[in-house]
């Protein structure tokens, strides 16, 4: 594997940028989830810039460097959590688009994600829930937590992909990438 010094100090000033992301949503709370979001996008682009190994490596650095620069450790696993499932809707865009003869590719696609968002977040809903909500958990506030958490799964795609196709080929040009 062979990565050149460009792709390594672009990786490096990407993930400066994730840490700076994590940090400001570490000390502006109302805002956590946004800029967490916007730090698990930098995994992405470092995806698409540089290849899924590099991309795996900035998604390790990432979240060990958070481990010991974020204020509060659940973010960690927020961070953690929304970069890993980027890396793989990667992965998984990656590997599908290369498949020609697959008929119903959107269709698959869509189904690795919530597929692989769902056996992220359901384990967590069940198994420790204090982490979503510090109180009890009815099972119809839990059934509305599953239907909430699959709105807002879709609506965190849509705005990867309006970043990815949009501000980031803006961005792109301007740094001459």
């Amino acid at each position: 594997m062979h990565v050149s010094a460009k792709k390594i100090a672009f990786l490096g000033l990407l993930l400066a940028v994730a840490m700076v992301l994590t940090l400001i949503g570490g000390y502006f709370e109302p805002s956590t989830l946004f800029f967490m979001a916007a730090a698990a996008f930098c995994t992405g682009i470092a995806v698409r810039e540089c290849g899924l190994y590099p991309g795996a490596a900035f998604l390790a650095a990432g979240i060990l460097l958070a481990f010991f620069l974020a204020p509060n450790k659940l973010y960690i696993i927020t961070y953690g959590g929304m970069s890993l499932y980027i890396y793989i809707r990667e992965l998984a865009f990656e590997k599908i688009g290369d498949s020609r003869n697959m008929r119903h590719r959107t269709a698959v696609f869509w189904a690795v994600r919530y597929i692989v968002f769902n056996a992220m977040f359901l384990p967590v809903l069940f198994f420790l829930p204090q982490i979503i909500y510090p109180g009890p958990i009815s099972p119809i506030f839990m059934a509305g937590l599953i239907a909430g958490a699959q709105v807002i799964l879709f609506v965190y795609d849509k705005a990867y992909d309006y970043f990815q196709a949009t501000m980031w080929n803006r961005i792109r040009r301007s740094l001459k990438l």
